[in-house]
């Protein structure tokens, strides 16, 4: 794929994906929508959410957390680039201790508490929970990492938080790794 228009999203088929990432998204999908099956799971979604997925397991993979996420249980790839997931109760311990997140100012209204990515001018990852019972989470991208640089903080607080701007799989893939076909062709080599 040589280039990839914005917006547009090629709808993916299990089969087609690496062994490496199936084997990735191996029992996470059980459940996603009433689905049963990952390869059912996964060719259910609309391209914006399997595009934001393959997102969110790659930057998770590379950020040594796929492995606390035990189910995901919502996708969202066009209104930002998302998930709502169950976690191993490893997970808070482990941001907590990590010195790439941060849990300043990571919070939301509507949260109990939260970690931001810190250490990368580009997209950032920020994961929240809520503490009602049983600890719910949420992972999202900001495309303008509050924790970068003051002009990064203000981007975001203008972009993000004033004008409400949340960024698709297109632009937070391009944000994170240069360029959209980036993506493409990582599926195509398997390191997805």
């Amino acid at each position: 794929m040589s280039s990839v228009e914005k917006d547009e999203a090629p709808t993916l088929r299990w089969r087609d994906l690496p062994s490496r990432t199936q084997e990735a998204l191996d029992r996470r999908l059980e459940g996603l929508y009433g689905v049963t099956r990952d390869e059912e799971a996964f060719n259910a979604l609309a391209a914006d959410k399997q595009w934001a997925l393959l997102i969110l397991a790659r930057r998770f993979l590379e950020l040594k957390l796929w492995e606390a996420v035990r189910r995901v249980e919502n996708v969202y790839g066009q209104g930002g680039v998302g998930m709502n997931f169950d976690a191993w109760p490893m997970l808070h311990s482990t941001l907590r201790r990590r010195r790439d997140f941060t849990s300043r100012f990571a919070n939301h209204g509507d949260t109990t508490g939260g970690f931001i990515e810190r250490g990368v001018g580009r997209a950032s990852l920020h994961i929240l929970f809520v503490d009602n019972g049983k600890r719910r989470w949420a992972a999202h991208f900001d495309l303008y990492n509050p924790w970068a640089s003051p002009v990064n903080a203000w981007r975001h607080l203008l972009h993000e938080k004033m004008r409400g701007y949340t960024p698709d799989w297109h632009a937070i893939s391009a944000s994170i790794w240069g360029e959209p076909e980036i993506l493409f062709d990582a599926l195509k080599e398997k390191i997805v």
